[in-house]
């Protein structure tokens, strides 16, 4: 399994824009948005905390169409892809050569409102876990490290990333059960449950 296999991918409802100033062309809007809960399947859900890309900003991001890496419309070194975090969440602005004509199609299917969602591509490095009442599971994204950002045109969690949130779900379960049926063994056998 490579490493791009293991990072997350992540839907976001993204208000995406097509800007020209002066000649110069831009696709800009959120990539991220801070406490907004996505329910990848039912009883599980997450959010990303304000501050979970803040130690990550100063890497080498790329922009990507698709999450696909031989689509490169920018990148954070060569300052082509601007990132910075607000209050609202990850808003970037990926600045379009007019000679590339990936990078041209995506501009103006994005000006045409063909293409308006995005999504990330990130390692979770800190997370909080959250049990609710009602048996569902809520993961708070603490801190990530952010790899890239892409336009999307279906954006949506890949299988493997469900499967994942899946099976941690049920191991989490699995563990909460084997240790009240732990503790139940040990009071009726008259031991501390500790």
């Amino acid at each position: 399994m490579s490493d791009r296999d293991m990072r997350q991918l992540r839907t976001i409802q993204s208000k995406f824009e097509a800007r020209e100033d002066g000649g110069k062309l831009s696709i800009e809007g959120y990539f991220a948005v801070f406490n907004s809960n996505y329910e990848m399947a039912p009883g599980l859900s997450e959010s990303i905390a304000p501050g979970a890309f803040d130690s990550t900003l100063s890497r080498d991001i790329r922009a990507l169409i698709n999450h696909d890496t031989t689509l490169v419309l920018g990148r954070t070194k060569a300052n082509t892809l601007h990132l910075r975090t607000d209050a609202h969440g990850l808003w970037g602005s990926i600045d379009i050569n007019p000679k590339d004509s990936d990078a041209m199609n995506l501009y103006e299917r994005v000006k045409r409102r063909d293409v308006d969602q995005c999504s990330i591509g990130f390692d979770i490095l800190s997370e909080e876990t959250e049990f609710r009442d009602d048996g569902a599971i809520h993961w708070t994204i603490k801190e990530a490290e952010l790899w890239e950002v892409s336009a999307c045109t279906f954006p949506a969690y890949e299988e493997t990333n469900i499967s994942a949130r899946q099976k941690e779900r049920d191991e989490i379960l699995k563990r909460k059960s084997d240790a009240w049926k732990s503790a139940a063994l040990k009071k009726l056998k008259g031991e501390s449950p500790c």
